[in-house]
């Protein structure tokens, strides 16, 4: 199994290789039903799947999530980068989804979440997976966090 290095490690990397190495993360992901590429230091992680904003293709990325009772949640942190995450952008165009975690799949609909629930969501997210608060720190771009809820 890869070690949570490799994905500290690429998390500070270019864009370019953050983008490939979801790429190889998807089928791994898919083929080991989870069991390869399904956690990143400790925290879980879903494959989502939206629909492209401009290509309206299906689009499939690798995202670290935190269970909420029925919900999961999900940040376009991008690893702290300038650009916002393709999947963040097609979200907000079309929130219409569908994620995989482990072998079962499930459509959901996503919304942006904000004010008091943004920054509890965004606490809990934190004291999962620590490097939220590092990621917004590097970028001055808006940072979303959803809530995908099950449709």
């Amino acid at each position: 199994m890869p070690s949570d290095r490799v994905y500290t490690r690429l998390s500070m990397t270019s864009a370019r290789a953050l983008k490939a190495f979801g790429r190889l993360n998807v089928p791994l992901y898919r083929a080991s039903r989870g069991r390869l590429f399904g956690q990143l230091a400790g925290t879980p992680v879903l494959l989502l799947t939206t629909i492209g904003r401009r290509s309206e293709q299906a689009r499939t990325a690798p995202v670290v999530y935190l269970a909420d009772n029925d919900r999961l949640i999900v940040i376009g942190s991008n690893a702290g980068h300038k650009q916002t995450p393709a999947w963040s952008l097609n979200l907000e165009a079309n929130p219409d989804a569908e994620v995989e975690l482990g072998s079962k799949r499930r459509k959901v609909r996503a919304r942006v979440a904000e004010g008091e629930e943004r920054a509890e969501l965004w606490r809990k997210m934190n004291e999962q997976y620590s490097g939220f608060d590092d990621y917004s720190a590097r970028t001055t771009r808006d940072i979303r966090l959803f809530v995908l809820e099950p449709r």
